[in-house]
């Protein structure tokens, strides 16, 4: 089976492998090929969309389902009002599905946040409370990136090179039973497949 994940960019691209390498544990034998595709910052909406998974879906290299994942921050008001609006975009198609990470990608690095202190060599205080409702006005990135610069590395936080940092050694089950909405992206995967969805 092959699934294309439609991403927004190179920073939830990089998330990929370790979502597959999460997967692996979970589907023995039924583990699907994950294909990402990056959009240039934002998933455009519409009949661009649309267009975009009747191709994924169709020709000699077809998948057989599409998942797009977006950010909420700063285009939509909600998670939910995110995958209205891309479903509303691809017509009449029960193989397309819809996540959104609430506000950014970056909410599903926050429960690594002793990763983020190492890397930026900073005991900066993680953001209280739920990753996934951290401030729409200060966005997990910005947490992450004023942390780096707070800190002793030599470097800012730099999306495409820290996020794979971050996961490197993780257990994305910490941040999938924290994030709602990154388990629902695991679960739809997992469903798919025929694996067992996780509570």
């Amino acid at each position: 089976m092959k699934i294309s994940l439609i991403v927004e960019g190179k920073t939830e691209k990089a998330f990929v492998p370790k979502l597959r390498e999460y997967l692996q544990t979970l589907l023995p034998g039924k583990m699907p090929s994950l294909h990402s595709v990056a959009q240039n910052g934002r998933i455009q909406l519409d009949d661009n969309l649309d267009k975009l998974v009747k191709n994924l879906l169709s020709g000699k290299n077809a998948a057989d389902y599409v998942i797009a994942l977006t950010d909420v921050y700063p285009g939509f008001s909600s998670a939910a009002n995110a995958k209205e609006r891309l479903r509303q975009s691809v017509k009449a198609e029960n193989r397309f599905y819809v996540h959104a990470a609430q506000y950014e990608f970056e909410a599903w690095l926050l429960p690594y946040w002793l990763q983020i202190q190492q890397l930026a060599k900073h005991n900066q205080s993680v953001p209280s409370g739920n990753p996934e409702m951290v401030n729409h006005n200060n966005p997990p990135s910005m947490r992450i990136k004023e942390i780096f610069r707070r800190g002793n590395g030599r470097d800012d936080y730099v999306k495409t090179r820290d996020a794979p940092r971050i996961l490197k050694d993780a257990d994305l089950g910490i941040a999938i039973q924290q994030c709602s909405e990154l388990k629902s992206l695991v679960n739809t995967i997992l469903s798919i497949c025929g694996g067992q969805t996780i509570p």
